[in-house]
């Protein structure tokens, strides 16, 4: 039902009300039975042993989970509980981050008011808001929060602040007439108000017209159980790699067991090798050593003012191809500043953005300050609310915004609270949503009065009489008036929004008519304000499209605004990248897919929009950011590939349904979040290198030695050692290793890349056959020397393994060579790898280890000669130009 379109009494009709007694009570009690309470239906939350138990079911988890098993066949319980012990870290992480999630709709019921003033049987009631029903009449006031959708049949300046459903934080002024016009969205209708909003501004009554989950909120809340959250680039990546790596194990498992037993080797043996050999396969250590990564890159962002709520989302932000921002506090200062005034035939510019209390004013450029600034602030300042006081150091602003971009422009020209004080105000006409205008009664120190009245230009210009400049008060002309216009339509192509000040001299006599005052006026000036966009934001936007990052403004603003401020961002160049919510409704979701790489800014949207957005441009095989802050960017902030809300002004719902939240509100954040996901997936991407070429080397050395019907070099104990101290510290260094230069200029990743792209494969296999050939060799050449004695061999190829390994890892800092980057220049690597050498000469000659992990002391000669083994496949490889690998 259109109900904006019908007048009074038919909605009384068709709702079965009175206007004058509201619903009876058995009526009411009656249709509550019918239709249910007035709340939010929420999705039954999981249980919290389901929450725990369905963190085993990522295949990393299940991949870990066979090392267990297979660690506990090979009798290595110690093995089996480390193995269990990073597995639980996983899964707690992963339940706590549930839990949180699932708050999303707990949070959205509690915009709810818990009590409503309704009209039963005649007389005002307070009820529970979850017991009004359709038809009930409620008294609306100033802090009221809106119990649900209701149409307006009467308003005292009456405004409601919607941010939570429009993200525009402007309150907007209500009325009670029809609206005539098809399709609206609710943005739109001016005459009706919406569940979780709030008061801010006079009173009213209106009826209710649809309750809990037929309101707009409740189709939110709809849209918000439906969608389902997608899995991150990483997660898919990592998800596949686990895939792989069990691959692996069980054929490797499989070929040694058939080639041992071909060979004549016992199948129990056999069976045996096969495990450890697979055992080796499996990188037990990444999952933990990922979430560390993560971890860090989550503690360097909280510095740079954006809080992470869910770890792979990190790296999600370096895949980002597109950015979905909002504009209201993100993109712009969320603070209106008066841009331009205009009097005495002159447009004067004005200097400083937001609440900033100095700024300067400019006529063709030269810098400027008359009494015609002076005297049209100063009357602004009299018809107004907006008040400004210095708390702790801090100049506190308070009122409407509108009333408080004027009352910073005053201060520009020198006009404080002082200025105000030989001044009176006599009466006040309350501004009218109706009327579109504020007038105030002033009385000067010699007793004389006057009216100033402040409000829409079309509104008070045919009121006006009289223009005020050099001239002095003088009757208007039509030339006068041409010109006013001529400068309206100027302002307004610049999407500022416009305020004419006029004054009226008064008599001494105390009875006005109100309709008189308001008449026969004398125009002052025109005052064109907006939000401006912020200074830094301009460069962040071109710092992501030279990183081939498409950045687009969705907002419920009307179009001319948003253009108005893409264009000075840079955005768009032209008008037909703006695509509005009613354009939207007409088209198929085939066809905005078709047309929407080419939108750069969607205007007047609803909710609903922004989902179908963000889904039609996953379509098209984008990772999409979403930035939001209101009730209505929930659903999109879930569905989207990493959620953005905002610290600062954002509402809860929206902070529990994103990954990321912004603490300072600010899109150069985002630009700092990306660079640093950037990092992190690079870093992610060099300890896999690291991890899985070592792991080669490890197979390769078990593989050929039992192929060669030697015995296994290296035990299961050894190779856990080396997978969780080896291999986890210098790897957990790797994640923090600093970004290369280039990484803000290369374009974003293709989605359907691999983890093995871009030569990673390649330098894994070799540079592990290389590790896994030198430690066989040396192995072999113990085991030859002296046959009796397989401890000392064994760890002859236990410390060239680990040796190989740690200086292969300066290795995989660099794509090109081991030479192209410093090694002083990342400490903690350095640190990792002395840390890891101590371990080691621990293990060695430490007696209590060297019967857990079977090593005997080493001499000088062959640590010499281990280090030279170790060393061939880095330095070999360091000297093959990086076109060639």
């Amino acid at each position: 039902m259109k109900w904006y379109q019908l007048d009074d009494n038919e909605i009384m009709d068709k709702l079965s009300t009175n206007r004058k007694k509201g619903l009876t009570n058995n009526f009411a009690v009656a249709r509550l039975k019918k239709f249910g309470l007035n709340q939010l239906s929420q999705k039954q939350s999981s249980s919290l042993l389901f929450l725990f138990l369905k963190q085993f079911q990522d295949f990393m988890v299940l991949v870990l989970l066979a090392a267990t098993l297979l660690s506990g066949l090979l009798g290595e319980y110690v093995d089996a509980i480390a193995i269990i012990v990073i597995v639980l870290m996983n899964s707690i992480l992963g339940f706590f981050q549930e839990q949180k999630a699932e708050r999303s709709l707990t949070k959205l019921k509690e915009l709810s008011a818990p009590l409503a003033h309704v009209l039963r049987d005649g007389e005002w009631i307070t009820i529970p808001s979850t017991d009004v029903v359709v038809g009930d009449i409620i008294k609306l006031s100033s802090g009221d929060r809106i119990v649900a959708d209701m149409r307006i049949i009467k308003s005292d300046s009456l405004e409601i602040e919607e941010s939570a459903l429009t993200g525009e934080s402007i309150p907007v002024s209500k009325t009670s007439d029809k609206i005539l016009g098809n399709d609206l969205d609710f943005a739109d209708q001016y005459n009706m108000a919406f569940m979780g909003t709030l008061v801010t501004k006079g009173t009213g009554q209106a009826v209710i017209v649809a309750t809990g989950m037929q309101t707009v909120m409740g189709q939110i809340a709809e849209l918000l159980v439906q969608t389902k959250p997608q899995p991150t680039p990483l997660e898919r990546r990592l998800g596949g790699l686990g895939r792989i790596l069990i691959m692996v194990a069980l054929f490797l498992t499989a070929m040694v067991v058939v080639f041992g037993i071909w060979q004549g080797h016992p199948l129990y043996d056999m069976f045996l090798s096969g495990i450890s050999l697979a055992v080796a396969a499996i990188p037990e250590g990444l999952p933990a050593i990922v979430t560390v990564a993560l971890s860090l890159g989550v503690q360097r962002m909280i510095k740079k003012k954006a809080i992470v709520r869910k770890l792979a989302a990190v790296e999600t932000l370096g895949n980002t191809t597109v950015i979905c921002s909002d504009k209201t506090g993100t993109l712009t200062e969320n603070k209106m500043t008066v841009k331009q005034l205009y009097m005495n035939h002159q447009l004067v510019d004005v200097t400083g953005d937001g609440h900033e209390l100095k700024g300067n004013f400019y006529v063709n450029q030269h810098k400027t300050q008359n009494k015609f600034i002076e005297q049209a602030l100063l009357y602004a300042m009299l018809c107004s609310h907006a008040s400004i006081k210095k708390q702790d150091k801090k100049w506190k602003l308070d009122g409407d915004p509108t009333e408080i971009a004027l009352l910073v422009a005053a201060h520009k020209a020198n006009l404080t609270e002082a200025s105000k004080e030989p001044f009176k105000i006599v009466d006040e006409i309350a501004f009218d949503s109706e009327r579109k205008r504020m007038t105030v009664i002033v009385e000067d120190a010699s007793h004389q009065r006057f009216a100033i009245t402040k409000g829409a230009p079309d509104v008070l210009l045919p009121r006006t009489n009289y223009i005020f400049d050099q001239q002095g008060r003088r009757p208007i002309s039509s030339r006068d008036k041409n010109k006013i216009d001529h400068q309206l339509d100027e302002m307004t192509a610049s999407a500022l929004r416009t305020i004419a000040i006029c004054i009226k001299p008064l008599s001494t006599e105390l009875n006005y008519d109100n309709h008189s005052i308001e008449n026969n006026l004398t125009f002052v000036g025109l005052a064109g304000i907006i939000d401006p966009p912020r200074k830094e934001v301009k460069q962040a936007i071109k710092a992501c499209k030279d990183a081939g990052i498409k950045t687009v403004m969705i907002t419920g603003d009307h179009a001319k605004t948003a253009t108005a401020i893409a264009k000075q961002l840079d955005l768009i160049v032209q008008d037909d990248a703006v695509l509005t919510g009613y354009e939207l409704n007409q088209m198929s979701d085939e066809a905005l897919a078709d047309k929407i790489d080419d939108i750069y800014v969607f205007a007047r949207v609803t909710p609903a929009h922004k989902l179908r957005i963000v889904q039609a441009l996953q379509k098209k095989g984008h990772i999409v950011a979403m930035t939001g802050d209101g009730v209505n960017d929930a659903p999109a902030l879930k569905a989207s590939d990493i959620g953005i809300s905002m610290g600062m002004a954002g509402t809860d719902v929206a902070k529990e349904a994103s990954a990321l939240v912004l603490l300072d509100d600010n899109f150069i954040t985002i630009e700092a979040a990306i660079k640093e996901g950037r990092n992190i997936y690079e870093n992610i991407r060099k300890f896999i290198r690291y991890l899985l070429a070592s792991n080669v080397g490890e197979i390769l050395v078990m593989l050929f030695a039992i192929m060669m019907s030697y015995p296994l070099p290296l035990i299961p104990v050894q190779i856990l050692w080396v997978n969780l101290v080896t291999d986890g510290l210098p790897a957990m260094a790797l994640g923090l290793d600093q970004p290369e230069k280039n990484v803000m200029k290369m374009p974003p990743r293709p989605v359907k890349e691999g983890i093995f792209s871009r030569g990673l494969g390649l330098k894994i296999i070799t540079r592990g056959f290389m590790i896994g050939l030198v430690t066989l060799f040396a192995f072999m050449t113990a085991y030859q020397s002296d046959p009796d004695h397989l401890i000392y061999a064994r760890t002859i190829a236990f410390t060239t393994l680990v040796m190989a390994q740690l200086i292969h890892v300066f290795d995989c800092r660099s794509e090109r060579s081991v030479f192209a980057r410093n090694p002083f220049q990342n400490l903690y690597l350095l640190a990792a790898v002395i840390s890891s050498v101590v371990l080691l000469l621990i293990v060695i000659y430490y007696p209590p280890l060297q019967v857990i992990f079977e090593t005997v002391p080493i001499h000088l000669k062959d640590w010499i000669y281990v280090i030279s083994m170790a060393a061939i496949p880095t330095v070999l490889f360091g000297f093959i130009p990086a076109k060639k690998q």
